[in-house]
């Protein structure tokens, strides 16, 4: 068992990594299905990638609940490290997360178990950060919407039925969750704005 004192650092310039990667999350959130690097954490338990770590000490903080999926939470050094350096509190119902981190895509839960906002605060809704296999090669899907210019294609592979469970999720618009999806330091984001489909299909 690590102790505090043995905790891997964060980033090594705390502002400008913060600053550099809050761009990065940003321009992924304008521009859906565009791949933007982050700027990396410093040592990170396994099995937390660089990019969610770099996510969680920019966005993370002690009023943003934290749910961990069973991959994460089965390694206690990742809670440790998260409330250590964010002091985010972590929690056991996914549905009063602010975000959640999900370190296998195939142990997702229906996206019903999440907080989707409500009419009046759509923005009360959780922000999933989701580890996956590639965000450069595999299936290929077709993204519309706001930030696109037309449509855009991403190619991702992603274990379980993810983009399935997305295509009801923008029916919920202007409830509904975010995704970020997230592949050692690089990252995708798929807001609740954006509509998918199988390319080609």
């Amino acid at each position: 068992m690590v102790t505090v004192a043995e905790l891997p650092a964060g980033f090594a310039d705390k502002v400008l990594s913060a600053q550099s990667t809050f761009r990065s999350v940003m321009g992924a959130m304008a521009r859906p299905g565009t791949v933007q690097r982050t700027h990396a954490a410093a040592g990170t338990p396994a099995p937390l990638m660089r990019g969610t770590a770099a996510i969680a000490l920019t966005l993370f903080d002690h009023d943003t609940p934290v749910w961990l999926d069973p991959t994460m939470s089965a390694t206690p050094d990742v809670g440790k490290w998260l409330k250590f350096h964010t002091s985010a509190p972590v929690i056991a119902e996914s549905s009063g997360s602010h975000f959640a981190v999900i370190g296998s895509a195939r142990e997702l839960p229906p996206l019903d178990r999440f907080a989707l906002g409500s009419s009046e605060y759509p923005d009360r809704s959780t922000t999933l950060i989701v580890q996956v296999d590639s965000l450069t090669s595999g299936p290929a899907w077709e993204l519309r919407g706001p930030g696109i210019d037309g449509s855009a294609v991403l190619q991702a592979t992603v274990q379980g039925n993810l983009f399935e469970q997305l295509a009801v999720n923008a029916a919920l618009f202007p409830r509904g969750i975010d995704v970020v999806l997230v592949h050692d330091d690089t990252i995708v984001a798929i807001p609740r704005s954006t509509r998918l489909a199988a390319h080609g299909a």
